[in-house]
């Protein structure tokens, strides 16, 4: 295999993926045994607060090995970057061979969207017309088409961030493809959506459990340490909760560790993960229930986005 055709850009992913497959074929994944993780994060202090390094491996036994390395430097939002750079590597399972090396921030902003929406599409009530995107980072407009692809009967987008400009660069960038507007008053929205998505760096909770309405699905995306989360109290203990994956979520994120810590719910208030869901168990019971979907990523996601990536750039070349 050739150096150039051995690295995937992430405009040859973008070209030969779309969220329809990916989103099939995640569903299918989750049906296969777990694959064994092991993370590891590093933390530096940089000059207007601290930057991270996330290594992630995954290992499907026979199957791939993948490991990622991502750098999360919130402020870089204020040079007009991305918060979030990635690598990643995909080994062969069998022998341990290197077989690709893939765009590991566009495969991070695949596997994450499409990790959200396999949840709403299980999750969300039958027939969600209104999403409101909560942040307009660079994690957003793959959310907002990752949601709709899963969900085709979304017909209006609303977009509430703290920043005007970063909300209305975005709603002017997705206009030609959605009916998109912006919103200053994030109580109306969130009443208002049947899906409510966020993916902040907050700390603390922007989403409020008095504002939500019955029915609504809210997709929790931001929140990746232990003193991070974007719903609040009210929020957890009036809805039903999911995961994608229980191993990647339940001791490792705020959203979850704060309020059981609190006694505002419990670990066996978490329903079930994805691998439960797409192998039958139960989501929402009634059109009335409120859901909420916490998706904390993990090594096993990417190696899964990774491994439908390879097959697809192998089926075209």
């Amino acid at each position: 295999m050739s150096t150039e055709s051995f690295h995937l850009d992430a405009e040859q992913i973008y070209q030969h993926i779309d969220f329809h497959g990916l989103i099939n074929a995640l569903a299918l994944m989750h049906r296969e045994p777990a694959a064994d993780l092991k993370d590891l994060l590093l933390e530096q202090q940089g000059e207007t607060g601290k930057n991270y390094c996330l290594i992630r491996a995954a290992w499907q036994k026979g199957s791939g090995l993948g490991v990622k390395i991502a750098s999360v430097f919130p402020s870089n939002q204020t040079i007009d970057l991305p918060a979030i750079h990635a690598a990643y590597v995909l080994f062969d399972g069998k022998t341990g061979v290197p077989t690709r090396s893939i765009d590991g921030t566009a495969l991070t902003y695949l596997k994450t969207a499409a990790d959200s929406a396999l949840g709403s599409q299980l999750l969300a009530k039958p027939g969600s017309r209104n999403l409101l995107m909560v942040g307009a980072g660079a994690m957003a407009p793959y959310l907002i088409e990752a949601h709709c692809a899963s969900n085709p009967t979304i017909d209006s987008v609303k977009v509430w961030n703290r920043s005007a400009g970063r909300r209305d660069k975005l709603v002017s960038d997705l206009s030609q493809k959605f009916a998109i507007e912006a919103t200053d008053d994030l109580a109306e929205a969130a009443a208002w959506a049947d899906i409510i998505c966020s993916a902040t760096m907050t700390c603390e909770p922007i989403i409020l459990g008095q504002w939500l309405t019955v029915g609504t699905h809210v997709d929790l995306v931001g929140a990746f340490r232990k003193d991070m989360r974007e719903a609040d109290d009210q929020t957890l203990s009036r809805a039903k909760i999911f995961v994608d994956s229980r191993a990647t979520t339940i001791d490792e994120i705020g959203e979850l560790i704060i309020p059981i810590e609190k006694g505002v719910i419990t670990e066996n208030d978490i329903r079930a993960d994805l691998f439960e869901l797409c192998s039958g168990v139960s989501g929402r019971d009634e059109s009335s229930d409120i859901t909420v979907f916490k998706n904390g990523g993990g090594g096993h996601l990417d190696l899964m986005t990774a491994t439908y990536i390879e097959k697809c750039f192998r089926s075209v070349t």
